[in-house]
């Protein structure tokens, strides 16, 4: 299963719900056995009032999670060419339930979200109410490699991104430190990686039957206090400015040749992005544009049914399964994509992956 589960005491015969995910060779790659037991703990301790708040962390020093373990989606997609596989269908579902969770979760939840955080990863942590990163946290959306699209609630915080910045980010799976997760409100503190059991240790020792908010940010503000100087220098606030002029044009084959043309560029950052798209997933593209448009009016709830629509959509077109085999199972690194072209892209395609492929009710209406 590749999850461990822990419940610390504290005063009062109260507890701490602490949630590990294991899977340290993968960089703790969130399998269907790991979101069904989180998924399904998650719900015993919101109703279990000696659970008092709730700690998600990630085992070994190099991530708190590397995204979802995709590589077994995708050969069932080539079993299963031109449908939906029938994994997909239960995958999906069961991960934006569990996002969805953790963003109406009913008591304090943590994330604590060192080293990578990726796809699924940033999925489990933006819904936290509060994300904790470490002076060395690189989070990032980085689909566009693998000819999916920034899922699991991008859609959602992308969206709220300052200006063009969400668009820009997710084209470009550009990585994102810890100074600016929190100046784009992707984190709400720093601590150093050596806290966490100064956290833990704190949170036993609150009084959580009478001014818990206020005991619990006192908490956080005062062990912030000592990681705050070691923070890396911002990279995208600072450079919002450039990247929406940038990106002020009228549709996503003008966004996609802006970007890529700045492949020589004088700024190492800004000339990685373009390299990055460039080899890029063209339908990714369009996907990102398009999501992010229509999430503006989209309630969360909205925004995980929508995903689900594009992500069963995505396993029935090539370019997913043609990404991961490229990326993680071939490592060729040489995708041949489908659609090469952004610009040639029909209307039609892109529309597709915003249908229903179910009968009936949507699988998550009760969301």
């Amino acid at each position: 299963m590749n999850i461990e589960f822990e419940e610390r005491p504290c005063l009062h015969g109260l507890r701490i719900g602490i949630a590990s995910l294991d899977a340290e060779k993968s960089l703790n790659a969130l399998s269907l056995p790991m979101i069904e037991a989180l998924d399904a703990k998650l719900r015993e301790w919101a109703d279990n009032p000696a659970i008092v708040c709730v700690l998600l962390r990630g085992n070994g020093p190099k991530a708190f999670c590397a995204g979802g373990d995709v590589v077994q989606l995708v050969q069932q997609c080539r079993e299963h060419p031109g449908a939906v596989p029938p994994l997909a269908r239960r995958f999906f579902a069961d991960e934006y339930r569990l996002d969805h969770r953790i963003h109406t979760y009913p008591k304090p939840f943590i994330c604590w979200a060192h080293g990578h955080v990726l796809g699924g990863g940033m999925g489990l942590m933006q819904g936290a109410g509060i994300r904790i990163v470490t002076p060395g946290s690189r989070l990032g959306m980085p689909e566009v490699n693998i000819g999916l699209y920034p899922d699991v609630g991008g859609s959602w915080f992308l969206a709220r991104l300052p200006g063009r910045l969400g668009l820009f980010l997710g084209l470009t799976a550009s990585s994102i430190n810890a100074t600016d997760a929190l100046d784009l409100n992707l984190a709400d503190r720093v601590l150093l990686d050596s806290q966490q059991e100064d956290l833990l240790n704190g949170l036993t020792q609150l009084n959580w039957q009478a001014h818990s908010a206020q005991q619990l940010h006192s908490l956080l503000k005062a062990l912030e206090n000592q990681a705050r100087s070691e923070l890396p220098a911002a990279q995208w606030l600072p450079r919002r400015e450039r990247i929406d002029a940038l990106l002020d044009v009228a549709d996503l084959p003008q966004a996609w040749h802006a970007i890529s043309a700045l492949q020589d560029d004088s700024e190492p950052l800004m000339a990685r992005a373009g390299k990055t798209l460039a080899g890029g997933c063209p339908l990714t593209g369009h996907l990102v544009w398009e999501q992010i448009n229509r999430a503006k009016q989209l309630s969360l709830a909205e925004v995980f049914r929508m995903e689900y629509a594009m992500s069963l959509n995505c396993c029935r077109h090539p370019e997913f399964p043609e990404g991961v085999r490229a990326r993680l199972i071939d490592k060729d690194h040489a995708p041949h994509w489908h659609w090469p072209d952004v610009a040639q892209i029909p209307q039609q395609v892109i529309d597709a992956h915003f249908a229903p492929v179910w009968e009936g009710e949507h699988p998550l209406a009760d969301l």
